[in-house]
């Protein structure tokens, strides 16, 4: 029998007084519980729906050695996460109904959080050939976002049939906006850094063509698309437009395109290297930008573990990468909040609510009465260190080592059932 409980003295983001009653794994009204109803002290903690992810590396089946579904939801409810997203590039790819129900299925056998996986749009990722989107979103899994993240669905052709197949079922295409013949070989940011370092340049044209393309593509079909990752400021001002124009698109940035610049690429440690790249402080500015304006929708992790040894060398043979599963709240916080540019409600927003109506996630983003009891308490006057010892995910590869971040994320409940408790 599940079991009740009346959490008093909490906050809520605004920083006023918030009581939450949970039973059977829903929130209820607060004037409704009885004495049998568990009591629980929030004091100095502010409550917060747990936080969904849009973009999430598991790596399993086949890449275990990095992260597994259990690692993954392990570092996510740590995180203050009750939902992630997980994306296809899996060994076998996740381009049938059958990949996908193994993911979903392993998500709800731990139990930590709720795990969606997301489809692949082309067959093995190779931008030919669509996949079984239809099965699996007919699947047990009942896939809505189908990507090849990781590669670009370069093909104008290919690109506008995934957009017609989805629209038939509200299904949305989440591109990951790469021109592949400008980025061959690239290792950094193409600009003054990359120059000076010797490293082959990754152009912000690369990203922004694609991106324009494919917004006029879905002008066109009236689909939903969906930007991956966005590290331009010329994306920005792109979707700015598109959004302005009635074209149906999301976008998504991650923390640490909010935060880090290349030049941290000088210091040739790979930890730094990610995909797409660090950009320049100007970009990090425009996206920051675009958060609080609303043209970017969501913050999401790209949470890519990787094991040591393929971070552990020389900077062009190291994979592209980094997790941050444990520390995006802290580092969106630091970016957006503690920098004056948005208070935490519209933060939690773009890390709850957004990415809940986005992915069609039922019971996630919100605290309303009736809903499933998926919440977060967080100490926003707490700071951490991150250390290695200190992370769950299976990978330790974050650039955030030895840093002091603020917000402590102090307890994490799916359907009313605490998962994780600092």
């Amino acid at each position: 029998m599940s079991r009740s409980y009346l959490f008093k003295n909490l906050k809520d983001t605004a920083g006023k007084p918030l009581e939450l009653a949970v039973s059977n794994g829903r929130f209820v009204k607060v004037d409704s519980a009885s004495a049998n109803f568990e009591l629980i002290d929030g004091k100095g903690l502010t409550a917060i729906p747990g936080l969904v992810d849009l973009h999430t590396h598991l790596r399993e089946p086949g890449k275990e050695d990095a992260e597994t579904v259990l690692s993954g939801s392990t570092a996510a409810v740590a995180g203050g996460f009750t939902a992630i997203s997980a994306m296809p590039n899996t060994s076998p790819i996740a381009d049938t109904a059958g990949v996908v129900e193994q993911v979903f299925r392993l998500g709800r056998s731990h139990d930590l959080c709720d795990v969606f996986p997301i489809g692949a749009v082309t067959l093995g990722q190779q931008g030919k050939i669509l996949s079984e989107m239809g099965a699996m979103h007919s699947s047990e899994a009942k896939v809505r976002i189908f990507s090849d993240d990781g590669h670009c669905v370069w093909d104008s052709l290919v690109m506008r049939r995934a957009l017609e197949y989805v629209k038939a079922f509200d299904g949305v295409i989440a591109q990951h906006a790469q021109d592949p013949r400008l980025t061959h070989g690239s290792q950094m940011n193409e600009g003054e850094v990359s120059a000076a370092l010797g490293l082959k340049g990754w152009p912000a044209a690369a990203e922004e063509s694609i991106i324009a393309r494919d917004l006029l593509l879905n002008e066109h079909v009236g689909s939903r698309l969906h930007i991956c990752h966005l590290t331009t400021a010329g994306g920005v001002e792109l979707v700015r437009w598109a959004k302005k124009r009635g074209i149906q698109v999301t976008a998504e940035v991650t923390p640490h395109h909010l935060l880090l610049t290349d030049e941290l690429a000088r210091s040739y440690d790979p930890v730094y290297k990610v995909n797409p790249p660090l950009r320049t402080e100007r970009d990090v500015m425009a996206l920051r930008e675009g958060v609080v304006d609303g043209t970017i929708d969501v913050i999401a992790t790209d949470h890519a573990p990787h094991p040591a040894e393929d971070k552990d060398c020389e900077w062009a043979a190291a994979s592209f990468g980094m997790i941050g599963l444990e520390t995006a709240l802290s580092v969106s916080y630091k970016a957006l909040v503690d920098s004056g540019l948005m208070k935490l409600g519209d933060l939690i927003e773009r890390m709850s609510t957004a990415p809940a109506r986005i992915g069609r996630y039922e019971g996630h983003g919100s605290l309303a009465i009736g809903n499933e009891a998926n919440f977060t308490l967080v100490d926003i006057d707490a700071t951490w260190r991150v250390e290695t010892l200190g992370i769950r995910s299976k990978s330790k590869n974050s650039p955030y080592l030895g840093l002091e971040l603020p917000v402590t994320v102090k307890s994490t409940y799916l359907r009313g059932k605490e998962v994780f408790s600092r």
